[in-house]
């Protein structure tokens, strides 16, 4: 019966997609006829506009593309350093990620660079990492790849090809952007809106100024594709050669972001509750969401494979959801009919799935060993006040600015730019739209085939509900963590340009003002031409002069203790020397100068986590003793203090690392509001410049300058005063 209702879905879907090829051209000629147009007007007209839309997406995404590169360029001075230089631009995990670039570059082959990441013995101390895995290097992979077959070495340095590659694809991300809204409106000039809203807000849509190699900066490009192509595909009456292109390009996309982030399936877990809900409410094609279905369980099986078995994918919410949605339905398929029974199967249904999640996830995580999220959970405990703890990496992370909840200043910044105020406007039009329909399907009214604009009725599109809900979603994850802002602004820009440029927007709000004086049709197709230009020239007025000084402003970045400590290690010490000191630092070391580090700034991996907070224990408050034990058992021979750490005066008291290790050490007594410190040492980046026993006879400074000192470990320790 199973196999037998699926073929019934599938012919059912082969129907409908020939019948709307069949009667669109009918039902156009129809409407041509009475319009006094040809068809072959019509269809000048229709190429026309796809024809300049497509331009003006295309050119937006370039031009955005040109405009960070130049942007880039005046910030770092980027042409006229050396390389040495070039590279101290990319901090903390960044310079890992472009370090191991470099070494895929110099490797004598594709093959051996891919052995020895995966076998990678040379970045850090006493330690094996299968890089490839645990970074997810697949976008260094590619670039590697595409820089040497393209006999590029002769026309282009590797750091811009590397940079130009990723500045192409935020060219990309925005173009997907555009092309969303615009199928959503209808009309291009929503996307120009989104495009203009998304760099107004650069700050708070994209993180590409502070950290251009990071993963998110490399996925969420396609990501945007994937949405682009969803919201065409949960289209009503879609053509079948488009259905399968938007069905294709769902496919492709999800596969490669799932493949260049390793926080991928969390996102991907988000839309698939949002599709959960689309479909619990009947408010699109069935056979349509558990085809997307079907794709995310292939795409977590292929990530599974070609990440080397990584267990987090089978444990991650995404599979045990989409696994729990088709068995679900599979049990209920037959039995869904427009009655009180089918109604009250409809309410079952969302409990039985949620219950199967759960239980089925709990089950995973019982049988696999699944240690990348442990930290990530324990993190969310504290976070969310189920928990407290004095442990430093936890503490350390809750004081990250991008995992605080957002600032005022971030909303001020929305309310500026004017996408805030239309962005809420526009949600709460398609929500009590939404909730409109959502109870005449409880009432047992059946969706329009075909919703037009006289009908007022937005929500009953399932790619508008969708936006809805998934932008609600990541709303919520953006009000608890500064750092998803990154992933929902983009979409509210989307969405309030839509908003604003869709005639059936306004003329759902003016079904429900009862307007009589003016034809509700005329005024919602003038609104929706002449807000969004009232707002592009507002903008333009206000921001233009803003971005193009931003353009012509020479700024400068120079670090000269840094490109000091660079060269000396590069001149003086050993070449099998091990540094120590912190993560971000030696990020930095590892890729300006090759040498192994005892530590890298990287959060999904235990062992790591634990280094990092070893190490860290420079800037407590602890003997000599003890820290030539830590650094030794990392068989470190060089050790650098930053002046920076050890000497910080931070915003927030109590989230400095020292006062964090004070903290995790138990050197501070909270009593009645009061904190009282005690150690009967010194704080160690203190004490060790002092040079007098017994740090002396453990640590010999060797270079310093007015940021960093460098300590050479003895091996052989002296006690002579």
């Amino acid at each position: 019966q199973m196999s037998s209702g699926a073929a019934d879905l599938r012919q059912r879907k082969k129907q409908n997609c020939t019948e709307s090829d069949k009667m669109a051209p009918e039902e156009r000629n129809k409407e041509n006829s009475k319009l006094g147009k040809s068809p072959k007007y019509m269809l000048i007209q229709r190429f026309a506009k796809l024809f300049f839309g497509c331009l003006a997406a295309v050119t937006s995404g370039m031009m955005y593309a040109v405009y960070l590169s130049t942007y880039h360029e005046r910030k770092f001075w980027f042409s006229s350093r050396q390389e040495l230089e070039r590279e101290i631009t990319f901090q903390g995990d960044s310079a890992i990620y472009y370090s191991f670039y470099k070494e895929l570059l110099k490797a004598p082959s594709f093959e051996r660079g891919v052995y020895e990441l995966t076998h990678n013995n040379k970045t850090v101390s006493l330690k094996t990492i299968n890089a490839v895995q645990q970074m997810t290097l697949y976008p260094e992979l590619i670039a590697s790849v595409l820089y040497q077959a393209s006999g590029s070495e002769e026309v282009i340095e590797p750091v811009y090809f590397y940079i130009g590659i990723v500045f192409g694809l935020q060219g990309i991300y925005v173009t997907a952007l555009f092309v969303t809204s615009w199928v959503m409106s209808g009309t291009w000039l929503a996307g120009m809106l989104t495009v203009a809203w998304f760099i107004i807000n650069r700050t708070d849509t994209t993180r590409i100024d502070y950290s251009i190699p990071s993963r998110e900066n490399w996925a969420l490009p396609y990501f945007a594709c994937q949405v682009a192509a969803l919201t065409g595909y949960l289209k009503k009456n879609l053509n079948c050669s488009a259905e399968k292109f938007c069905y294709l390009l769902v496919n492709a996309s999800t596969y490669t972001f799932m493949m260049m982030w390793e926080y991928s399936h969390y996102l991907l877990f988000v839309q698939a509750v949002s599709l959960f809900l689309l479909d619990s409410f009947a408010l699109a094609q069935t056979e349509k969401v558990h085809e997307v279905y079907r794709i995310y369980l292939f795409s977590v099986i292929v990530g599974y494979l070609l990440q080397f078995e990584n267990s987090a994918l089978l444990v991650s919410p995404l599979l045990s959801l989409v696994v729990a949605l088709m068995l679900s339905k599979s049990l209920q398929m037959n039995v869904k009919k427009s009655t009180f029974v089918s109604r009250l199967l409809k309410i079952m249904y969302i409990y039985l799935v949620l219950t199967v999640a759960v239980t089925l996830n709990f089950l995973l995580k019982m049988f696999i060993p699944h240690k990348e999220n442990e930290h990530f959970l324990k993190f969310i405990e504290v976070k969310l006040g189920l928990n407290t703890t004095k442990n430093f990496t936890m503490n350390w992370l809750l004081c990250q600015e991008s995992l605080q909840a957002p600032s005022q200043d971030f909303f001020l910044r929305l309310t500026q730019s004017s996408l805030l105020p239309f962005y809420i406007l526009v949600l709460i039009i398609c929500l009590f739209s939404v909730t409109q329909v959502i109870f005449r399907r409880i009432c047992g009214e059946p969706l329009k085939e075909t919703v037009k604009l006289e009908d007022g009725r937005i929500g009953e599109r399932p790619e508008i509900v969708y936006h809805v809900i998934h932008t609600i979603l990541l709303g919520c994850l953006a009000m608890c963590l500064e750092g998803m802002k990154y992933l929902w602004t983009p979409y509210v820009c989307m969405l309030a340009a839509f908003g604003v440029c869709s005639p059936e927007l306004w003329m759902t709000l003016f079904k429900w003002l009862r307007l009589k004086a003016v034809h509700p049709i005329l005024l919602a197709l003038i609104l929706s031409m002449a807000v969004p230009t009232i707002i592009g020239f507002s903008l333009w007025k206000e921001f233009f002069p803003r971005i193009m000084t931003e353009l012509t402003e020479l700024q400068e970045f120079y670090d000269p203790d840094t490109v000091e400590l660079m060269t000396w290690i590069k001149r003086q010490a050993p070449v099998a020397a091990v540094f120590a000191g912190s993560p971000q630092l030696m990020g930095v070391i590892k890729l300006c100068t090759g040498w192994m580090v005892s530590s890298l700034p990287l959060y999904n991996d235990d062992d790591l986590l634990k280094r990092n907070e070893n190490i860290y224990q420079i800037y407590s408050k602890r003997s000599a003793e003890d820290i030539y034990k830590i650094l030794t058992s990392y068989k470190a021979n060089f050790l650098v203090i930053e002046d920076s750490i050890c000497n910080e005066v931070g915003p927030v008291r109590g989230c400095r690392v020292k006062d964090l290790l004070d903290v995790a050490n138990g050197h501070v007594v909270c009593e009645e509001g009061d904190n009282y410190a005690y150690s009967k040492y010194g704080r160690f980046c203190h004490e060790i410049k002092m040079n007098y026993s017994p740090y002396v006879n453990y640590f010999t400074r060797v270079y310093w300058n007015r940021s960093y000192f460098v300590y050479r470990i003895n091996t052989v320790i002296s006690f002579q005063s």
